[in-house]
């Protein structure tokens, strides 16, 4: 399954600046075979774990998220940059290589012991998915699973998600 679905991302090599290689998601998007592929991989998961919502991470988890709750017939929690959600929310800081971000949550969004799998594209360093997290643990959610398409095994996320299930589509061992 890793090397079909290897086939779908394009990689960018220098982008956003040299030294990087960017792993591109655009490319699976708009390969109907691709799309499908991926949402069918991460639908077996989501349903494997029994959740009640999909939390989706700004912006391309939200492609995704969007994607898996109408399958599934689950709701969809978005999670976004400060300032974006229209309603009462609530936030989370994390640090970046230099600096920091926050993410936010309606407060409402997710209901004591609600079982959800937080999807974002990709797995680098953990920091925003820690923090979605931590958002719905602090709201009485329980978080069933991580699920993304890639993971960037050579990054550090995996001690800062010890704790939880996480399931990625393929792995990319090597910048």
């Amino acid at each position: 399954m890793q090397e079909k679905m290897k086939q779908y991302i394009r990689s960018v090599p220098d982008f956003p600046k040299p030294g990087i290689n960017f792993y591109d998601i655009t490319t699976l998007l708009s390969d109907k075979e691709g799309f499908r592929l991926a949402l069918d991989e991460m639908a077996e998961y989501v349903r494997s774990v029994q959740a009640e919502k999909i939390v989706a991470v700004e912006a391309r988890g939200f492609v995704f998220g969007g994607a898996l709750a109408d399958r599934l017939h689950l709701g969809l929690v978005p999670v976004r940059k400060p300032g974006k959600l229209p309603y009462r929310s609530i936030s989370e800081e994390y640090s970046l290589e230099y600096g920091v971000d926050k993410v936010e949550i309606h407060a409402d969004a997710i209901g004591a012991k609600e079982r959800v799998v937080i999807v974002d594209d990709l797995i680098a360093t953990g920091g925003t998915l820690k923090a979605v997290c931590n958002l719905v643990e602090r709201l009485g959610g329980e978080v069933a699973g991580i699920s993304a398409v890639i993971d960037l095994s050579f990054l550090p996320w995996r001690e800062k998600l010890a704790d939880y299930d996480v399931n990625c589509l393929v792995s990319f061992d090597s910048e």
